[in-house]
């Protein structure tokens, strides 16, 4: 799969980690940055780009790191097209996808740990949209409110 992947310094060295591994296990990863750790770096100058790539289908998933999550969820989610919700389980890391077609996800690098963060990220990459016709019925509306 070719998944995306940001962090400002609250998220940085879990990006690092998570990057090494899902290259080890054969996914095809674009790092949008930071390439180093840099302390007055902002998440949105990091994660827009990487939300941009997903809007456009540059990367199939995305993954955002910051250190709460939130910034970088709220940031993503100005960009038309993108889903991205802060996940911290992986029951959110598969429904967010099944239902809600989540197309990015949003870690806080402060918040989780190493081993749950690669749960979660196993568990939104394995997972796939349902098609669900109430999925899709809500899915419009969400797509309805882009356009205003």
């Amino acid at each position: 799969m070719k998944i995306g992947i940001a962090a400002d310094h609250g998220g940085f060295f879990l990006k690092e980690k998570l990057r090494e591994r899902l290259s080890r296990m054969g996914h095809n990863v674009k790092d949008f940055g930071a390439s180093s750790l840099n302390d007055a770096d902002d998440y949105p100058d990091l994660v827009t780009p990487l939300a941009n790539a997903v809007s456009l289908g540059v990367v199939e998933r995305g993954i955002a790191i910051c250190g709460s999550g939130v910034g970088a969820s709220i940031a993503a989610n100005k960009i038309k097209g993108v889903r991205a919700a802060l996940v911290h389980d992986t029951f959110s890391a598969h429904q967010g996808v099944e239902d809600d077609n989540m197309n990015l996800i949003c870690l806080g690098g402060r918040v989780i740990g190493e081993k749950l963060a690669e749960e979660i990220i196993d568990t939104f990459l394995k997972a796939e949209f349902t098609n669900a016709e109430r999925h899709l019925r809500r899915l419009k509306k969400i797509s309805d409110l882009e356009e205003h």
